[in-house]
């Protein structure tokens, strides 16, 4: 499975999401799920599937889909 891919899943997981709803679009609390305790579960699944422990500035700071993949960056995950 490719990185977005995993990415994806993780939203898909996180928030009980179809796949069609991720998009730019989804951002912090602009769905009931991705609410303070939705967050910290979908932040704890991206650390667990990318293998990665991220900063506390990068989770205060990931409020949305787009945002995300950029705070990613920061730990060598790319999305090609």
């Amino acid at each position: 499975m490719n990185n977005i891919n995993k990415y994806n899943q993780v939203f898909i997981d996180s928030f009980g999401l179809d796949k069609s709803k991720l998009n730019d679009d989804l951002v912090y609390e602009s769905i009931p799920e991705w609410d303070s305790v939705g967050h910290m579960g979908m932040i704890a699944g991206l650390e667990d599937t990318f293998e990665i422990e991220m900063e506390t500035d990068d989770i205060i700071d990931f409020s949305s889909y787009a945002l995300g993949k950029k705070i990613m960056a920061k730990y060598k995950i790319e999305f090609n």
